[in-house]
C-alpha cells in the first residue's frame, strides 16, 4: 500500500473543504459541479503538479517529481526493478499533462521511452 504525499493529502483536503457544502448534500441539484470535484479528486491522486501553481518555480525536474506523488513513488520503484530485469513497461494515462509529467521523470532517470498521445502523427506511430 502506497499511500497519498503530504502535498496530496494537502490538496486533497482543499478540494473537499472548499464545496463540503455540496459533497453534504446542500445543492442536489449541482451533479455537474460534484463530476468536477472527482475529477479534481483524480487530478490531486495522480499527481499534484497538475493543478496550476502547485510545482515550485524555478521549474527543473528533480526529486521532487516522485516524492510529491504517492503513484510516483510506486512507479519509481517499480520502473527500476524492472529495469534491472530489462523489461519493457507500457504506460497509460488519461490526462496529456500527467504524461508530460510522465515524459520529465523519464527524462530525469535516463531511462529510454516513446511518446505516443493525441498530438503523434500517424506516421510517427
Amino acid at each position: 500500500f502506497i499511500g497519498m504525499s503530504e502535498m496530496q493529502i494537502q490538496w486533497y483536503s482543499n478540494i473537499l473543504s472548499k464545496d463540503i457544502v455540496l459533497l453534504n448534500g446542500a445543492n442536489s441539484g449541482k451533479k455537474v459541479r460534484l463530476l468536477n470535484i472527482v475529477m479534481q479528486l483524480r487530478k490531486c491522486c495522480n499527481h499534484p503538479y497538475l493543478f496550476n501553481g502547485a510545482e515550485p518555480e524555478p521549474y527543473t525536474n528533480g526529486e521532487h517529481l516522485v516524492t510529491t506523488s504517492g503513484k510516483m513513488v510506486l512507479l519509481d520503484k517499480l520502473l527500476k526493478k524492472l529495469k534491472k530485469g530489462r523489461h519493457r513497461v507500457l504506460i497509460f494515462s488519461q490526462m496529456t499533462r500527467m504524461l508530460d509529467i510522465l515524459e520529465d521523470y523519464m527524462v530525469m532517470r535516463g531511462f529510454l521511452y516513446c511518446r505516443i498521445d493525441g498530438s503523434t502523427t500517424s506516421e510517427d506511430r
